[in-house]
């Protein structure tokens, strides 16, 4: 049986480091997709994919075995594709604030046709996910793409599970607008 990524986390705390590159493995095709998405297409995604394992082997020693491996690394990514955007954007300041943040809302019940609305979405999202604003952009990636849950994103984002329905609800609505009716 195959080790997990905790396990192998673990054992690289132990001083086993040559197990890093089965991480490295296991993560470099999901986070230059996740990058890819996030900074949409960016050239510099490589570079940024290298910080972040980077980080992750000097930060190692703080990760906690009793807890997911993948959320942990997503939210170094998270980190690193946020600091690339805050650099891109460093010309121009906008003041914003999070509104979701400040009133956050119970996340809607799933409807009964939630599936097939999830197989349009993936389809809508490889074409119009660059026009969406980076904080819903985001949570569609870890939940549509990386198949990832309310919690593991909110744990990712820092961010209540309920806001985390929020975004994705609000993304739906934003890429309903930029796509049409056709897509949801």
């Amino acid at each position: 049986m195959e080790p997990t990524d905790e396990q192998i986390a673990q054992r690289i705390q132990k001083g086993e480091s040559e197990l890093f590159g089965e991480l490295v493995e296991r993560y470099q095709n999901k986070l230059m997709r996740y990058a890819r998405k996030f900074l949409s297409d960016s050239d510099d995604s490589k570079d940024i994919v290298q910080d972040i394992f980077i980080k992750t082997y000097q930060n190692i020693q703080s990760f906690d075995p009793a807890r997911k491996f993948s959320p942990w690394i997503y939210r170094i990514a998270h980190n690193e594709f946020v600091n690339a955007l805050k650099k891109r954007a460093s010309q121009r300041t906008i003041f914003t604030f999070d509104i979701d943040t400040i009133l956050p809302h119970l996340s809607a019940n799933e409807t009964a046709d939630s599936a097939a609305m999830e197989r349009d979405l993936r389809a809508s999202l490889e074409t119009h996910l660059d026009k969406l604003d980076a904080k819903y952009r985001e949570p569609l990636i870890l939940y549509y793409l990386e198949s990832m849950d309310y919690k593991e994103i909110s744990d990712i984002l820092q961010i209540p599970v309920s806001t985390v329905g929020v975004r994705l609800g609000r993304a739906r609505a934003q890429l309903k607008k930029i796509a049409g009716d056709t897509i949801i």
